[in-house]
């Protein structure tokens, strides 16, 4: 067995598993198997890990034991193996899916000796009788597939793993090989010692996949980016992870309303439902699979041409491996990732609960994702770099950072300032709080504590609150600022930011990267194979025709059309009313008052360039199932409080006016005066809205607070605000 010569080795690859040649590493770590000796194995997704433990199985003595983490992933690999052989018991798993019969069958084709792979998950492995089985059978040696899920430290921790290594020594010892897509070294460190097999041969293959292109995009109008995104991408195969599984059935509705071929996976439906979606995905009945990460370990679909995450995952581990499933043909692979910070800010909230440490590991992988999606360094380095690899190149060519350099602004001073602020103030308050004190917002709390006299309030009024938010965020990624456990969101100074003042050291802000969702609104996406977010000149042309029909009407620009609606008309190029009525912002109404003069520029414009318009962009929307937007509409006919209203839809004041926003900006015209009178004076609502009818030059919030000055709210001016556009613009 130790005397395989190189040419037989590629006899038996040939005649089994009919490739000629092996890839990477998996000779010399079939060698190393098949010598007897512990393998330890970091092969990115589509290194072709699983032959590494199939062949030698063949080639060896007894029956290799694999331990798998998903029944899926299991009967996928039976099947394969059995595709391959003539004698179909050369591979069995034994799982709960199995009756007393099927198990009866797996033991004795293992016992007659037909059977040269057994694949069990952790759960069964650890069953009294199995153990007992076990011990009576020849054992070639042990397959640990998916071996990160060992690691308290990996993405995907499954406790049971833990203990392997006690029902190995049970059972009896063999060589060991452990396989993992994705491992940092603390990761891989944490896998070897918990098998046992610190003295294994280590077989690292480059995580660098040249072919992927990397791409984070601001999470605005995520379900309208997505739909234009497939529909340019037609024929090819892809996957969306959402972290929901209501979010996984929703968006499937929406896709398939749009003429998609998609279906939902999630461990909440049916095993033979899931099982249909999964064999429809991979028999190419359908393009899409929308699911949350229970789908895809394992799925050996070569030709997966982008991957699509609605939401960010909760580490870059996870992240690494999902995108991994685009092209592990060497082909095409577009990995595209919606990110807003508030996301990141629910997952940290889901882990309240949870035990402290579990928590702080969760955090400090969270803290990882945001520093790679914020990040203006070539996203393939800071993978790389994250799997303790080193990648050289300044410039990938295959990343967005990459294809488009975003500008940076030195943030060292900034920095200082505010960790300087935060050690005076205390560990008492949140972000936001620190935030007000730099900008000088004169808010009750503020003064309630008296740090309206402080040294620190209005210190850095030179810059807006979203700047402060983007470096004090980025004092969390680096460290030198915790973010109390016990009592979310409190923040203090450490020991690491303590250094940083005393020895500060260059740290740099991307401006471009504040995926705030408010932003991200107003943010273009550049459509696939397109050179911008939208056709400039006429964006242009649409701009100067937005100020002419302002000034007819005698209106700010913004309550014609926002820009968001403006960029998406001319990425759309719509020509008739019903178009207009699916462009992002514009509802029947608002395409009724204003849209007549903007279709007819857009024709003439479509007409004189000659082109072809991507009318099957166009995104149908499903029922929304909560009935949220009938619901908000009836009440206010009826004039319920709006604090009623939100109880009712179990939404919070500011879900409610965001709701009541977006239904405004599509169009429809509400009478929200009953309640303005009742939460302010006539004297103030007067004042914000003449504000908004003068003086404003877009419809930022921000810029309302600045000059409406500290004695008006937020929710005032919201309120008012969608007063103001309801009368003027609906």
């Amino acid at each position: 067995m130790k005397e395989y010569a190189s040419i037989l080795l590629h006899e038996k690859l040939k005649a089994c598993f009919g490739f000629s040649s092996f890839k990477g590493n998996q000779e010399a770590v079939i060698r190393n198997v098949l010598e007897g000796r512990d393998t330890f194995v970091l092969m990115p997704t589509g290194g072709g890990k699983s032959l590494c433990y199939q062949l030698p199985a063949l080639l060896m003595e007894g029956v290799a034991i694999v331990i798998s983490p998903l029944i899926a992933l299991m009967k996928n690999q039976v099947d394969a193996m059995r595709a391959f052989s003539a004698e179909p018991g050369i591979a069995h798993f034994l799982n709960s899916s199995l009756n007393k019969t099927a198990v009866q069958q797996v033991r004795s084709d293992v016992v007659a000796g037909k059977t040269k792979l057994l694949y069990f998950a952790p759960e069964s492995l650890t069953k009294e009788d199995n153990v007992a089985f076990l011990r009576k059978i020849k054992i070639s040696f042990y397959a640990i597939d998916e071996a990160h899920c060992i690691s308290e430290w990996g993405h995907d921790f499954r406790p049971e793993y833990r203990r392997i290594r006690p029902i190995i020594n049970e059972i009896g010892t063999a060589p060991l090989i452990a396989l993992t897509a994705t491992a940092t070294p603390k990761v891989q460190l944490d896998i070897q010692k918990n098998l046992g097999m610190s003295d294994a041969a280590v077989f690292r293959s480059s995580f660098n996949r040249p072919n992927l292109y990397y791409e984070i995009r601001p999470k605005g109008d995520v379900d309208r980016d997505i739909i234009r995104f497939i529909k340019q991408n037609e024929g090819k195969s892809g996957i969306v992870y959402c972290l929901s599984r209501k979010k996984v059935e929703e968006l499937t509705e929406l896709l398939v309303a749009n003429g998609i071929r998609a279906r939902a996976y999630h461990a909440g439906m049916d095993a033979s439902t899931r099982a249909a979606n999964q064999d429809d995905f991979l028999m190419e009945r359908v393009e899409v699979i929308v699911a949350t990460i229970a789908f895809g370990m394992g799925i050996d679909k070569p030709d997966v041409r982008y991957v699509i995450h609605y939401d960010i995952p909760k580490s870059l581990e996870g992240y690494y491996q999902e995108t991994g499933r685009a092209g592990r043909d060497g082909g095409e692979g577009h990995c595209l990732t919606f990110y807003s910070y508030k996301d990141i800010q629910k997952l940290e909230k889901f882990m309240q609960g949870k035990p402290v440490a579990e928590q702080e590991i969760g955090k400090l992988l969270l803290q990882e994702t945001v520093s790679y999606a914020e990040s203006s360094m070539c996203r393939r380095r800071t993978l790389l770099h994250y799997f303790g690899e080193e990648y050289t190149e300044e410039n990938c060519g295959n990343c967005d950072n990459c294809r488009h350099p975003r500008p940076k602004v030195d943030a060292k001073a900034a920095l200082k300032l505010v960790l300087e602020a935060l050690r005076d103030i205390g560990d008492k308050f949140k972000s936001d709080y620190l935030i007000n004190v730099l900008v000088g917002k004169n808010t009750a709390l503020i003064k309630s504590y008296g740090h309206n006299t402080s040294k620190w309030f209005g210190a850095g009024a030179g810059h807006d609150g979203r700047f402060w938010g983007a470096v004090l965020r980025q004092a969390l990624i680096l460290g030198l600022v915790d973010k109390n456990i016990e009592n979310y969101g409190l923040i203090a100074i450490n020991r690491r930011g303590e250094n940083f003042i005393a020895m500060p050291f260059p740290v740099t802000v991307t401006l471009d990267h504040d995926y705030d969702e408010e932003e991200a609104e107003a943010v273009a996406v550049a459509p696939v194979g397109r050179g911008g977010a939208a056709d400039e000149e006429l964006f242009s042309m649409l701009k100067d025709l937005r100020k002419k029909v302002a000034k007819k009407h005698g209106l700010p620009p913004f309550v014609i059309f926002q820009d968001p609606s403006l960029e998406d008309m001319s990425v759309q190029y719509p020509v008739t009313l019903e178009e207009m009525q699916n462009i992002t912002g514009v509802g029947a109404g608002k395409a009724r008052k204003f849209g007549d003069e903007f279709l007819k520029l857009i024709k003439a414009y479509v007409e004189e360039k000659e082109i072809i318009r991507p009318q099957d962009m166009i995104v149908k929307s499903v029922a929304n199932k909560s009935g949220n937007k009938i619901f908000i509409i009836q009440s206010i006919d009826r004039k319920m409080d709006f604090e009623d209203i939100a109880r009712a839809r179990d939404l919070d004041f500011d879900e409610l006016l965001s709701e009541i926003e977006a239904i405004v900006n599509s169009g429809t015209r509400l009478d929200i005066s009953y309640y303005i009178r009742s939460f302010m004076d006539d004297e103030k609502a007067d004042d914000i809205y003449l504000y908004f009818k003068e003086d404003a030059e877009s419809d930022s919030l921000d810029a309302a607070l600045e000059e409406l000055g500290a004695d008006y709210t937020e929710e005032e001016i919201r309120l008012v605000r969608i007063k103001f556009m309801c009368e003027q613009g609906n």
